[in-house]
């Protein structure tokens, strides 16, 4: 599969309401190319990083056929925010003036709950690319998985790739990142996925260099932060030869972080889901 070198552009012509999940408030729009869609917002707390994690998980989720909706660059104009009467949500939105993340909106999407797992190798690229890319947000607890016509879907990414977070204090450490393990025992396809070793050399095989790169790419440049202090992170240029260079060490050495075979047990279950939906229902009353 093509993975696309730049996102798709469109304008948010009308903020429908907010989703009150998560902590970065995202929210509903109608745009000018006649989507709908999740908007995830530059301002808000977590910052532009998030959706780097977003658009370059999502790329490679498209390049090992894992399912996930499109992206687009949204770009919020300033009269938007004026009609939004909470003032914590108007904030945010003023704040995030301009570019944003569009994730195309799946109508009569449910969420992931277990009683209608994906076959055995489509769990196992997910678990695959969580791994890779460090995605600690993938459990019972909070799933992060849709089901729309029958398939199941990834969503939300802005939790992998979380080394560039450290960069101001730290730099880019490609070994570091490549020597990371990954613990899988809560991970929600933990179960149906199964041994890895079956999907580890197809999906090694399909992340190439090249793919590697126009994932990074496609990121646009005003979400890449440069580090003035920190030599290789210079340039918005350093920036994304930094990603690629992250992704190769840790592509190339997959023993520290493979998942082995189940072992026992999952570590959660369905009854953690049902706490935590439980939990997102008595805070947006």
């Amino acid at each position: 599969m093509t993975v696309p070198t730049a996102l798709a552009q469109a304008t948010a012509t009308r903020y429908v309401l907010p989703l009150r999940e998560g902590g970065s408030l995202p929210g509903l729009v109608e745009a000018s190319d006649d989507g709908t869609y999740v908007v995830k917002l530059t301002g808000a707390g977590q910052g532009p990083r998030v959706l780097v994690a977003e658009v370059i998980v999502s790329a490679l989720a498209a390049a090992l056929e894992v399912p996930t909706p499109r992206l687009v660059e949204l770009d919020l104009p300033a009269p938007i925010a004026r009609y939004e009467a909470d003032e914590e949500v108007q904030d945010v939105l003023t704040a995030s003036i301009g570019p944003n993340l569009g994730v195309d909106f799946l109508p009569g999407a449910f969420g992931y709950d277990g009683s209608r797992p994906p076959s055995a190798s489509l769990a196992g690229r997910i678990l695959w690319l969580d791994a890779f890319t460090a995605n600690v947000d993938r459990s019972w607890s909070n799933p992060n998985l849709l089901v729309w016509h029958g398939q199941t879907w990834a969503i939300d990414h802005g939790a992998a790739l979380y080394f560039h977070h450290s960069w101001p204090s730290r730099g880019v450490d490609p070994g570091r990142f490549a020597a990371q393990p990954y613990d899988a025992e809560r991970h929600i396809l933990r179960g149906p996925a199964g041994d890895l070793a079956g999907v580890d050399e197809a999906c090694a095989a399909l992340l190439t260099p090249s793919v590697l790169r126009a994932a990074v790419d496609a990121v646009p440049d005003a979400w890449l932060t440069p580090v003035a202090d920190q030599p290789g992170l210079e340039t918005v240029t350093d920036v994304r030869a930094a990603y690629v260079s992250m992704l190769l060490a840790r592509l190339t050495d997959r023993t520290a972080w493979l998942p082995g075979p189940p072992s026992g047990p999952q570590a959660e279950g369905p009854a953690d889901l049902a706490r935590s939906q439980d939990a997102r229902r008595r805070w947006t009353r």
